[in-house]
């Protein structure tokens, strides 16, 4: 039997070694983060630097009586989870016109979508204060939810996800007599489920992490999420390092489980090239 000899492929490795880089290039400061929120005070300002953690949970301890977390959770929490239905609702319906439904003027429509992704997010801060305020829903929850509840970015990719799904589906769908919400439902959204996730956590980062916004239209720590309260302690603690990395670090726990929770699927949606399909 004749053993077949494994080609040494120098370009793999060298992209290995590129993508572990590059990872630790991003998740290094993420990591001093963290190992700060665990050191003693005496170990802050050493030099060479500390790179290893004390196990100081004091400082979770202390930062976690400085203000009222729950609470901020809560309304972050609130904020995300309404402005992820309503943009998901929105992006698939706007997909789904966009790609199957044949009417006038369906091709400018998309075109004046894609534009909105050309317009920087600053430049529609005070149009939008504007409306909301006539609208009185300043200082509220919807005055961040509402500004965020369509994603042209979600509409592209969906609409380029169903535009690949055979038009053979949709004749075998209406011969059994299902109509397009129908068709929506049972056999577009499940082909589109790891696009979904993809676009769905790209929703739920911009809301949880949204600071300027939440600045701008409130002014109750009532209806204020998590970023506001971090940045004001920020500002009253600027010294104490240790507990401002606490509380970074336990502000983004929540993103870093769902990412851990749907990982699999998200790595699906963007290696499977769902997004660039025709």
């Amino acid at each position: 039997m004749i053993r077949q000899q494994k080609h040494f492929l120098p370009g793999k490795y060298i992209r290995v070694i590129a993508a572990c880089l590059i990872a630790i290039a991003f998740l290094f400061p993420l990591y001093i983060s963290w190992n700060t929120s665990l050191l003693t005070k005496q170990n802050l300002f050493t030099y060479p630097p500390h790179l290893l953690p004390n196990w100081d949970f004091d400082n979770y301890i202390r930062a976690w009586h400085m203000g009222a977390w729950l609470m901020y959770f809560g309304n972050s929490l609130f904020i995300t989870l309404t402005t992820l239905a309503i943009a998901l609702t929105t992006s698939v319906l706007a997909a789904y016109a966009l790609s199957m439904l044949h009417f006038k003027g369906r091709e400018w429509l998309f075109f004046a979508i894609l534009f909105v992704l050309m317009v920087p997010a600053e430049a529609l801060l005070i149009p939008n204060y504007i409306i909301l305020n006539m609208m009185h829903l300043i200082n509220t929850y919807w005055a961040q939810i509402l500004p965020y509840g369509a994603s042209a970015f979600g509409v592209f990719l969906l609409r380029q996800v169903f535009l690949s799904i055979p038009s053979s589906y949709w004749d075998a769908a209406r011969l059994d007599g299902a109509g397009h919400m129908r068709f929506l439902w049972s056999i577009a959204l499940p082909m589109a489920r790891p696009t979904l996730y993809t676009i769905g956590l790209y929703i739920s980062i911009g809301a949880w992490n949204s600071f300027m916004w939440p600045l701008m239209v409130t002014s109750s720590p009532n209806v204020q999420p998590i970023e506001v309260e971090v940045s004001r302690l920020m500002i009253s603690n600027s010294v104490d390092w240790r507990r401002l990395s606490a509380i970074g670090v336990f502000a983004t726990i929540p993103l870093v489980i769902v990412f851990l929770v749907l990982q699999k699927y998200i790595i699906q949606g963007i290696s499977r090239g769902e997004g660039i399909q025709g």
